[in-house]
């Protein structure tokens, strides 16, 4: 492991205009021996992650050969952001999602797919950096004119990476004003992380005047010049020429420039600089169109949203529309709102499908937006727009037509998909029994009428939903055969692992559930819930430093994870390290200043230090934050008894019962009322705790002295020998029990 030498090592901004004068800044940096350097990150040249594919390209051979088992741990981000390593490096973790043909593909990647890529990426370069065993850096020019994808992934860089081990200089042209303070305070990613973990150099150098064409160049040496490189280059002179040109020749410069970058052979420029000549030449609507088309189809099927909606604006502008559902403007027309839902834009994908209504009288196009429709309405617009009675309108709308199509296979299968999208609403509306019937049948359905390799995906989802409803259901032996089911399909998908693993842990296979988790940690690149999940199964098993360690990977890769905060904190409070305890508390209030869980394990704190007013205020505030919390009021009850009232912990307590009947609360209930002398409730409380736990000796020698208080000594002569019995020569403390719930 990496043990950081350089305490003054630091990450690079340079921001100042024209590249040769960033250049000339990033030359004079005191920075490690550079691994390489990205001319540009450019979105133009290669689309999504063009900078990250540049990097990984240059690096991925020497990888392979000298350290082959990181490479094959990190297969998946590596083949996703360099499609052309396939050639060096076979992908062996193929799903059904990924090798689904596109007229099959009916389930998408989360948006927080690319984040989970760029984390991976992360680790990646910091350990291969540690494996070489000595200080590097990386130079990325142009980032502010990168993908959403190249952004996401330096910001996580910047955060994580040891600039110690590898420095990050990364060069802006923020004549706009786009980066900084200003876009800080808007919460850009890119424009926090470089504010943040970032020293700034050149902001405000001056802008030099664009230098003026000399008479004597050739013009059109110029402007080819400007093609060349993909159009992106600032140098002086160079774009005006290629604005000067007719039409015609520009139109020529860019075909030429589109069939030599195809004779590359290198997939990731079908991304970028390709479609962008193409749409430039002079078949704007035939290659250009197709050129976009591929592109888009990619990136929607890779999760890539920002890119897939840019091409399929640009797509449409080349276009003129037709009604006619083979059109290609169609294609671009209609997968934009699938992008847009998933990037938490569904007003704007609604727009798109009230357009399209208005354009066609196609049952193709009025079923995917009926389909569409209905998704956006249950699922994705905000909780005040959502409306499931209108999804439900959609939908039967979508399940109409599809009842409609004269093929039967056709038929078949889109009435089934779309019962399927029913199923989802109706679960929402509170009836999981009705769409469990529905998903149910529609596997049937598939398997009567489809052959064995048809529709294999949809299938797989259908399992894995019917799954989720069993586990929803408490019918945990049928959501564990469906997770078998779906993973012996489809075992390299590690969301079925995920969830498989905790239908195991409900069922009490602890050791099952682990090696789900880790199996899931070896198939995908990482992401929160995993960790979290298994340092909470590793805490419920008494493996405190696992747990611990876990908690602490979430908040390294996601440090707004406030369940972590409040698991690691809770853990750390228990074993006595109260120090680092108060630290994850006051990290996890400045995230979620109202947290009543974090309220509560503050309020402990200060009592434990014996700040008994802190306490007091911490345990009103938790009540306050979370008036239907328990452990919320059964903290303010542990609070009020510390400081000698029994009363207001009794009311407490009472309220808490009420919100969760859990033996530990009607245990502390009955000490509360012990301690105001009301023996008889005192003695409810006990009998009920023994009802549920009969285990309990201090219940038992507790209830004795109620009853011996009641006149009851029989029944407190029996109750003494079951305590007996339970724990010889055991003796019951006369303090409260702190805490709350467990």
């Amino acid at each position: 492991m990496h043990t950081p030498t350089n305490r003054n090592a630091h990450h690079c901004w340079v921001d100042a205009a024209g590249s040769s004068g960033r250049a000339a800044i990033i030359a004079g940096l005191p920075i490690p021996p550079p691994l390489l350097a990205v001319p540009s990150a450019h979105r133009r040249l290669r689309g999504p992650y063009t900078a990250a594919g540049t990097i990984i390209r240059a690096i991925a051979a020497d990888a392979l050969e000298r350290f082959p088992a990181l490479v094959a741990a990190h297969e998946i981000e590596l083949l996703c952001v360099a499609p052309e390593l396939r050639d060096l490096m076979p992908a062996t973790h193929e799903t059904l999602t990924s090798l689904a043909v596109p007229e099959e593909r009916t389930r998408f990647y989360s948006r927080l797919r690319t984040l989970r890529i760029a984390h991976g990426l992360t680790e990646f370069l910091r350990d291969y950096v540690t494996a070489i065993g000595e200080p590097r850096s990386i130079v990325v020019d142009e980032v502010d004119r990168a993908d959403q994808t190249d952004t996401e992934l330096v910001s996580v860089l910047l955060r994580r990476l040891d600039p110690a081990l590898l420095t990050l200089v990364l060069g802006t042209s923020d004549a706009a004003g786009q980066l900084g303070p200003a876009a800080e305070r808007r919460a850009d990613p890119l424009s926090v992380a470089l504010a943040r973990h970032a020293r700034r150099y050149g902001a405000g150098a001056p802008v030099s005047p664009p230098a003026a064409i000399d008479p004597a160049d050739d013009l059109r040496q110029l402007a080819a010049a400007y093609v060349g490189g993909d159009c992106v280059s600032d140098a002086p002179g160079l774009e005006s020429a290629y604005l000067r040109l007719r039409p015609a020749e520009r139109c020529a410069l860019h075909d030429a420039r589109a069939e030599q970058l195809a004779a590359a052979g290198e997939f990731s420029l079908r991304l970028g600089a390709i479609p962008y000549h193409r749409e430039h030449g002079t078949d704007p609507s035939g290659a250009g169109a197709g050129s976009l088309r591929e592109a888009l189809i990619y990136c929607l099927d890779m999760g890539f949203y920002e890119a897939a909606v840019d091409f399929g604006r640009r797509g449409r502008a080349v276009l003129d529309r037709r009604d006619s559902t083979a059109d290609p403007w169609w294609d671009f027309t209609m997968k934009m709102p699938t992008c847009l839902a998933a990037l938490g834009r569904p007003a704007e994908a609604e727009e798109i499908y009230d357009y399209a209504r208005a354009a066609s009288t196609s049952a193709i196009v009025h079923a995917q937006a009926a389909y569409g429709t209905a998704m956006l309405y249950t699922r994705h617009h905000d909780e005040e727009r959502r409306d499931h009675h209108r999804a439900l309108g959609w939908i039967n709308q979508a399940i109409a037509i599809a009842g409609l199509l004269p093929d039967v296979k056709d038929r078949s299968f889109q009435t089934v998909f779309n019962q399927n999208g029913l199923a989802l609403i109706l679960s929402h509306q509170g009836d999981p029994e009705e769409a469990l019937r529905l998903v149910s049948a529609g596997l049937d359905r598939l398997d009567s009428e489809l052959g064995p390799a048809e529709h294999r995906l949809h299938r797989s989802v259908l399992r894995y939903n019917r799954a989720q409803l069993y586990a929803g259901l408490g019918r945990l032996e049928e959501a564990l055969a469906d997770y078998t089911a779906v993973i012996e399909e489809d075992p390299h998908y590690a969301e079925y692992h995920f969830d498989r693993a905790a239908v195991l842990r409900r069922l009490g296979r602890d050791d099952e559930a682990m090696a789900e988790y880790e199996t899931a940690m070896r198939l995908s690149p990482p992401f929160p819930e995993l960790y979290y999940n298994r340092g909470d199964l590793r805490s419920a098993i008494g493996d405190v430093d696992g747990a611990l360690a876990d908690f602490g990977y979430v908040l390294e890769i996601d440090p707004g994870y406030v369940d972590a905060y409040i698991n690691r904190a809770g853990l750390l409070l228990e074993t006595g390290q109260r120090s680092s305890a108060r630290r994850d508390v006051t990290a996890g209030l400045a995230v979620a200043p109202d947290d009543p869980y974090l309220l509560c394990l503050l309020a402990r704190l200060e009592l434990e230090e014996g700040h008994q007013d802190g306490a007091r205020r911490a345990a009103d505030a938790a009540v306050r934050a979370g008036d239907g919390v328990a452990e919320a009021w059964a903290t303010r009850a542990t609070v009020a008894f510390e400081a000698g009232d029994p009363a207001l912990a009794l009311g407490d307590l009472t309220r808490a019962i009420e919100l969760a009947p859990d033996p530990a609360l009607l245990f502390n209930r009955a000490i509360a009322h012990q301690a105001l002398k009301n023996w008889a409730a005192a003695e409810a409380d006990f009998t009920r705790v023994l009802a549920a736990e009969p285990a309990e000796a201090e219940a038992w020698l507790r209830r004795a002295a109620c009853r011996q208080r009641l006149g009851d000594a029989d029944g407190a002569g029996d109750d003494l020998r079951q305590a007996a019995v339970i724990m010889p020569d055991h003796h019951a403390p006369e303090v409260m029990v702190a805490g709350g719930v467990p």
